[in-house]
């Protein structure tokens, strides 16, 4: 048998300390007496079997010690901690607590991550989708454009697009702020008429 040395003993110490501080002020109840705590390779044995149950669910690695310490609180619950030495042993009640115990986190955790994870999924959706439908609307717009408009009116509508004002537009092409308007107002109804042609068209 290994011998554990004094250092090693320390160690598990911390752990079992840590481990169960956190579970039992979580599940607020009074610290266990020396008497009745649970050992140290009861904790650490338990700890690595739920290690083992979370990487099986495949569930993130970093909830696998919020997963674990929820377990331990379970079992505060219901099994007293000295009886934690039989928790692994087959065909005990203890065993089926912590099994119990395990499904009901995991299965939280599962419908968690579902909740969490399915809007954003769904907002992303939506904007790609919102995104495509725009591009598609804007494409069929400079396509009638460059049938029905002019070059100048076809530049008139893509520096407004782009944001200009009227009197820049009209700066940049050498034309009045009013000329430039007036082209605008055409270019927008000759478009707006030949997209409700090509909208009848595809309906019929």
């Amino acid at each position: 048998m290994k011998k554990i040395s004094a250092t090693d003993s320390r160690k598990q110490g911390y752990v079992v300390a840590m481990v169960l501080g956190s579970a039992l002020s979580t599940f607020g109840a009074a610290p266990a007496t020396a008497a009745a705590a649970p050992t140290t390779q009861a904790v650490c044995d338990i700890s690595r079997y739920c290690t083992a149950c979370w990487r099986n669910a495949r569930l993130p690695a970093d909830s696998w010690g919020d997963c674990t310490q929820e377990v331990f609180c379970r079992l505060l619950e219901r099994v007293t901690p000295e009886a934690w030495d039989q928790v692994l042993v087959d065909d005990r009640e203890e065993r089926r607590e912590l099994i119990r115990a395990i499904d009901a986190v995991r299965k939280r955790s599962q419908r968690s991550r579902k909740w969490s994870s399915a809007p954003l999924a769904n907002i992303a959706d939506r904007r790609e989708l919102g995104e495509r439908r725009r591009a598609d609307i804007m494409e069929a717009v400079w396509l009638a454009a460059r049938e029905v408009l002019s070059q100048r009116q076809q530049r008139i509508l893509e520096l407004s697009f782009e944001g200009w004002t009227a009197q820049e537009i009209a700066a940049k092409l050498g034309l009045g702020a009013e000329r430039v308007s007036d082209e605008k107002y055409k270019a927008v109804c000759k478009l707006r008429s030949r997209l409700c042609d090509q909208a009848q068209l595809a309906a019929s």
